[in-house]
Parts: C-alpha cells; structure tokens; sequence
C-alpha cells in the first residue's frame, strides 16, 4: 500500500463525486487542498485536505470506492494524513448527519465540534440523500490535542 500526494487532482474526479456529489463545490476547495491518492494494487481512495490556519486542518474530501469500504483505507489516509502535518494541532471534518459516516469519523477519535445549519440546502443545487436521509445540516467533527468541544 502506498499513499502518495496527487498533483493532477481533477483525474480523480469520479472518487472525488463520490466524496461530495457537487462539481461545483469541489471544484470551491480543490485547487488549494493536498489531495492524497491511496494505491493498493490501483487506487483504492482519496482524501482532500486545506490548511485553515496554523496548526489547522480540515478534511474536505474523503472518500472511497465502493467495492474497497469498510477494508481500512480510509481510516489508513485520515493516520497518514494526521501523521504528515507535523504541526497538526486540530483537523477537522464535515459530513452530512448520516451514521456511516458519523460513526466512521468516532471510531477514528474525532470528537463533535459544531453544525452549519442548512448548509446543504443552502449550497448544492439538489438534495442530498445518504442512508435514505436528506442531508441538511453540515456536522463538524474535530481531532484534536484538546479534544473537548467547542
């Protein structure tokens, strides 16, 4: 397994639809994020990552083909990704409310830190269903030194 840093993001972008559904809104954080290809005999995953502030990190895009889930590449990329930002003192996440990917962010540690009310039916051109929910708030969660919330 390897795990490599991609320059040429945008021939990612079916993995990277399937992380967010809206080109459009990837296309609002691709260009200044790190996107780190996950390569296990073809690649396996992706994960997009901006620095928001010194010692700040976010997670915009994770995402994983669908034959390879629940296999550990996307814990994998979030380790390494935590590992390679020395200076890496909070990173954060946003997902939509749905338990998959609620749960999958918990069991890696990260802790709830805060909601943007509405932001998908403020921000994408149609609703979002995952799990058979509509998605509508954003649901930050954070990993952190001090892992309180906010």
């Amino acid at each position: 397994m390897q795990i490599y840093i991609e320059n040429d993001k945008k021939r990612h972008m079916d993995l990277l639809l399937s992380g967010d559904e809206q080109e459009d809104m990837i296309e609002k954080y691709l260009e200044r994020s790190q996107m780190f290809v996950l390569d296990d005999d073809g690649i396996k995953a992706q994960c997009c990552v901006v620095k928001e502030n010194a010692g700040v990190y976010e997670i915009k895009n994770i995402s994983v083909k669908a034959p390879y889930y629940r296999k550990g590449y996307g814990r994998a990329l979030v380790e390494y990704v935590r590992d390679y930002y020395k200076d890496c003192k909070t990173l954060y996440a946003g997902t939509g409310e749905s338990e998959d990917t609620m749960g999958f962010y918990r069991a890696l540690g990260f802790k709830y830190s805060h909601r943007v009310k509405d932001f998908f039916i403020n921000n994408y051109s149609r609703p979002i269903f995952e799990g058979g929910v509509q998605l509508k708030d954003m649901v930050y969660f954070k990993l952190s030194d001090d892992s309180e919330t906010e």
